[in-house]
């Protein structure tokens, strides 16, 4: 007898969040199958694309990205060229130069520049902060009010000032934000709960259950997401639910493999090479246990990435 296969698809489904505004505007999300199971269901929504720049410039210490943004002068129009990648689907602002252990910039500083980006490009602006605390809160304040109308999603909101920044981004200004836990399903749920006790409606937020670059400890990103992956659809769990969106750059471009030269190590290769090898392995397999959303740095990466979920989805 030949084998008949029932397809595996779920009455839950994980939330559809809209970033961005107009025909360009993105929808995370959407998905009742499992990650890439193309043969249970046609995915509602691709995995979407998002491409790094920073507030201080161009990282020139790579020469693939120097090269692709050479004779972009100023952030505005590092921005568009970022947007135009082929398979970019939203830009993604760091504002690593706000750090208070760092450059400092005050936040009307990073407001002009948050400002000048969004004015450059036509896709969806994703913010991240500098990843301190109590700066990113006064940030996400500020740029959340400046960029009204915008549609965009602040990463990321944690459980130390998620009420701070959901209040001023959501609450006040109608934008979106991410919910950060550290690799651990039971953190990534209880912010959920957290964040939906304000009234926080679903669609207005996604989640960041944290990342690694693959073989730095990626297993436990592996299992965190296949469980909430598995609680979303599986067992209908409304607060595991959202999208939920992986910055892969920051990780994969930080290891040891990305960051040695080639005179140190000259059987490694090319560093830059390996960088974008980290990166794109890194990304293929967020995207296979369930990121709806991906944030990359390298335009050969997000070629890459863009393609494979091209073929498979």
């Amino acid at each position: 007898m030949a084998f008949k296969r029932t397809p595996q698809v779920f009455s839950a489904s994980i939330n559809e969040v809209v970033i961005g505004t107009g025909d360009k505007a993105v929808t995370l999300g959407g998905a009742n199958t499992f990650p890439l199971y193309t043969f249970d269901g046609k995915a509602k929504n691709k995995v979407a694309i998002g491409v790094e720049i920073f507030d201080h410039g161009v990282d020139t210490s790579v020469p693939g990205i120097a090269e692709y943004y050479s004779g972009a002068e100023g952030i505005g129009a590092i921005a568009k060229k970022a947007s135009q990648i082929p398979g970019a689907d939203f830009v993604v602002l760091s504002l690593e130069g706000a750090d208070p252990n760092g450059e400092n910039k005050s936040v009307e500083e990073c407001a002009a520049i948050a400002k000048e980006v969004a004015g450059a490009i036509d896709c969806p602006l994703v913010i991240e902060g500098c990843k301190n605390i109590e700066k990113d809160s006064q940030l996400f304040e500020k740029l959340a009010e400046v960029l009204a109308g915008k549609n965009v999603l602040f990463v990321s909101a944690r459980e130390e000032d998620y009420k701070r920044v959901a209040a001023a981004a959501v609450m006040a200004y109608k934008q979106k934000i991410s919910a950060e836990s550290a690799v651990d399903i039971n953190l990534a749920k209880q912010l959920n709960v957290l964040i939906s006790q304000m009234g926080i409606q679903p669609q207005s937020y996604v989640m960041n259950v944290g990342s690694a670059a693959a073989g730095y400890g990626y297993e436990y990103v592996a299992s965190t997401l296949d469980r909430v992956r598995s609680a979303a659809l599986e067992q209908n769990d409304a607060m595991l639910q959202m999208p939920i969106i992986t910055p892969v750059a920051s990780e994969a471009w930080s290891v040891k493999e990305a960051i040695v030269s080639e005179e140190d190590v000259p059987e490694w290769g090319p560093r830059e090479e390996r960088g974008i090898a980290m990166e794109v392995s890194t990304a293929a397999s967020v995207i296979a246990g369930g990121a709806d959303a991906v944030i990359l740095r390298h335009p050969k990466s997000v070629e890459t990435i863009a393609r494979l979920v091209a073929a498979l989805m």
